[in-house]
């Protein structure tokens, strides 16, 4: 089986096992999916979401967040750790959505990542959650998991995506990368794999050998 055979059933038995291809930070404005995905670094989903529910009630739009107060981001995002570089980035990067992109957020990777604290993984996000554009995000669950698939056979995030998308279908490449954070929380955890219950052991390199 080739790389793109083993990485098209790859993305058939998965999609079979978590038919619901969502994001698990919740965000209902692009903006707002943006800064979840910041203040998500080191930090648990489960916790962002919590914090971003007090902090999107508060702040509701880009411009509110380029007028808000340091002091008091850095309050209500501090339990996400980190809160002072991530609340200076969360307003720095609405203030240039308004002065620079007329207060919305762009549709192109370059532009994406000329915002503050703004790196690949999120900008793929975006540009595959928001604008439905063909996107891989090198999360930490993607990377562990395609090296075991024999799919990638780097832990650089860049070289990780540039590996996966030469054998993924490009309409399916978001969701997949989902369906991995999905995986690896159920199944393909990072100490203790379970390999033995797992829907892609036989066409997996370290599966096959547990």
């Amino acid at each position: 089986m080739t790389k793109k055979q083993a990485a098209h059933e790859a993305v058939r038995r998965l999609k079979a096992a978590y038919p619901d291809a969502i994001c698990s930070l919740e965000s209902t404005q692009p903006h707002e999916l943006l800064i979840a995905t910041r203040l998500s670094a080191q930090c648990t989903d489960a916790r962002v979401n919590i914090v971003t529910q007090v902090l999107f009630d508060k702040y509701r739009t880009i411009h509110d967040f380029a007028a808000a107060d340091l002091a008091d981001v850095e309050q209500i995002v501090h339990p996400c750790g980190l809160y002072k570089t991530k609340a200076r980035d969360i307003i720095a990067m609405c203030r240039m959505l308004e002065t620079d992109f007329h207060s919305a957020v762009p549709d192109q990777m370059e532009a994406l990542l000329k915002l503050p604290g703004i790196g690949r993984k999120t900008a793929n996000l975006v540009l595959g959650d928001v604008y439905g554009k063909p996107a891989v995000v090198c999360d930490t669950h993607c990377i562990r998991i395609t090296n075991h698939l024999g799919l990638t056979d780097t832990k650089d995030p860049l070289k990780c995506e540039t590996q996966l998308r030469a054998v993924l279908p490009p309409e399916e490449s978001n969701d997949f990368c989902h369906r991995l954070v999905l995986h690896g929380r159920a199944v393909c955890k990072a100490r203790s794999p379970q390999c033995q219950g797992c829907c892609l052991k036989d066409i997996c390199k370290t599966g096959r050998k547990a």
